[in-house]
């Protein structure tokens, strides 16, 4: 049992604003939502629902979080402007725990970007941080870039922002340039010499673009930072963020040497990065530390051995411990309802009623199709539903596929477009490129296939395929996932997808520039 006497570190989830950056993982308003309510259930203290001024999506969907949440601070990001503060502000007035989080870049280049002096910036400071105080008691500081910034002018800028009544102060690592000794003497630095350090929370986040986000993190709670900001799978632009799971089961792993807990119900976290990784379209890497697909799969004979021995030999946690199920083959047609809601519920996935009988009629197509259902069969289904849900301006109705050695390839296809039936027959360098054309002629479009990504989800012939395609036009990215036994249709369907959510883009394009 952990000991109740131990430094408590708060987790400051940003996937939300900070993850949702990188280009191609936006969110729609009922991910966010439904992602920042699994967010407040698993423990997370502080959740960075977005950046209200950005749009007036993000407005609404930072609102909307902020009235549902239970538990968690709700937090709003703000530019150093008065617009930006009060705009925030408006969005998260509503939490039972409202945040206000408010940044300027400090690093020379930053000074130089803005064209403001250090008197300058120092002044601008000070009136942005008290115009935030005095609209909520909950306000947050970054010095942007703060690893790249003078020591003397950082700790001129601290100082300013706690007399101005901020109550965290963020020293973020802006681009991923420190390293853990570095980062835990600069905050050491900042306690022991900032007046009024030791009345404030000093936070820590950092991007991974040497990756050694995790490492810093963890150097800087030993150095005194109560506050780390990571994402789930460390999701985040460029190389990314902190990921939150590897902070969160360092710290409960090794914690006779890191003696620091958290509020975080680690049961949930497979749940969360699945559920992440399916909206954004971002896979987690086989490989990524806790949630990656091999973390806890053994295949050479030594290790192989030791794990039928004795699990600990070469496993340091339990699968459990993240929310990994066993997988197991018990799931099929004869399967009733009860038995598909009790296996969803030990996946993470609460449903209602009307949601169940939706979920069921695809799972009953699925077991038709597939002798055995795995639980990765089940999260794929359940994935699926999620990205599909709210987009459906574009429907597939049917499609036929002609391939072989003689091309070309082609395909005839039926779709529903804004409930109206277009079809259309097409050629191609193979069935997936006929696919994507005869899609392209029903709805037009200038958009380029900037990835296109398939992978199994379970082993064997009849293995469901899990397709993610990410489209870019005129600046906008948008990700779209699939899964079907055929990969073929899995391609029509995520490609469909990601048209669907283009679509809700190319509408909110105009508010969107604000964000700059």
């Amino acid at each position: 049992m952990t000991d109740q006497k131990q430094d408590q570190v708060l987790i400051f989830d940003t996937t939300l604003r900070d993850g949702e950056q990188s280009p191609g993982a936006s969110m729609t308003h009922d991910e966010k939502v439904e992602i920042a309510t699994l967010l407040d259930e698993m423990g997370v203290d502080i959740i960075e629902a977005g950046f209200p001024i950005a749009s007036p999506g993000d407005f609404a969907a930072v609102s909307d979080i902020a009235k549902a949440a239970k538990q968690a601070q709700i937090c709003g990001l703000a530019r150093a402007a008065i617009s930006d503060i009060d705009r925030a502000w408006e969005a998260i007035k509503h939490s039972q725990r409202p945040r206000i989080h408010t940044f300027i870049g400090t690093s020379p280049s930053h000074r130089g970007i803005t064209g403001m002096s250090m008197d300058d910036m120092a002044d601008h400071i000070h009136n942005m941080v008290t115009h935030a105080r005095n609209l909520t008691d909950n306000v947050q500081w970054s010095s942007m870039d703060a690893t790249r910034t003078e020591h003397d002018f950082l700790k001129r800028t601290v100082e300013i922002a706690i007399k101005a009544g901020a109550t965290t102060i963020n020293v973020p690592d802006t681009v991923g340039y420190t390293a853990p000794r570095e980062s835990a003497e600069l905050i050491r630095m900042l306690i022991a010499e900032v007046p009024g350090a030791d009345e404030v929370i000093f936070a820590t986040h950092c991007h991974n673009d040497l990756g050694m986000a995790t490492a810093n993190s963890l150097a800087a709670v030993e150095a005194g930072a109560r506050q780390i900001e990571c994402t789930i799978n460390g999701l985040g632009e460029r190389a990314g963020n902190t990921a939150l799971e590897e902070v969160v089961m360092a710290l409960k792993v090794r914690n006779d040497i890191m003696p620091y807990q958290t509020r975080i119900d680690t049961s949930r976290i497979m749940h969360a990065s699945r559920m992440v990784a399916s909206v954004s379209g971002f896979a987690v890497q086989y490989n990524k530390a806790i949630v990656g697909k091999n973390a806890f799969a053994h295949e050479s004979g030594i290790h192989q051995d030791g794990m039928l021995k004795n699990a600990e030999t070469f496993e340091i946690m339990r699968p459990e411990d993240v929310g990994l199920a066993e997988t197991s083959l018990v799931m099929g047609k004869h399967s009733g309802r009860a038995a598909l809601r009790s296996k969803l519920e030990n996946l993470g996935y609460e449903l209602g009623d009307n949601q169940l009988k939706d979920v069921f009629v695809r799972f009953k197509d699925l077991a038709d199709r597939k002798k055995e259902v795995y639980d990765e069969d089940l999260v794929a289904l359940m994935s699926d539903q999620t990205t599909s849900a709210g987009h459906d301006a574009i429907r597939l109705a049917e499609m036929e596929v002609r391939c072989g050695t003689t091309g070309p390839q082609t395909c005839t296809m039926v779709l529903l477009v804004e409930g109206e039936a277009q079809r259309a027959e097409t050629t191609g360098d193979g069935p997936v490129d006929a696919t994507f054309n005869a899609l392209k002629e029903m709805v037009p479009h200038t958009a380029r296939l900037a990835l296109y990504q398939v992978h199994a989800v379970t082993e064997g012939t009849d293995a469901q395929a899990t397709v993610s395609v990410r489209l870019e036009e005129d600046g906008k990215i948008v990700a779209g996932q699939s899964s079907d036994t055929d990969t073929v249709v899995a391609s029509a369907k995520a490609y469909i997808n990601a048209l669907n959510k283009l679509m809700v883009r190319r509408e909110k394009s105009a508010p969107e520039e604000l964000a700059g």
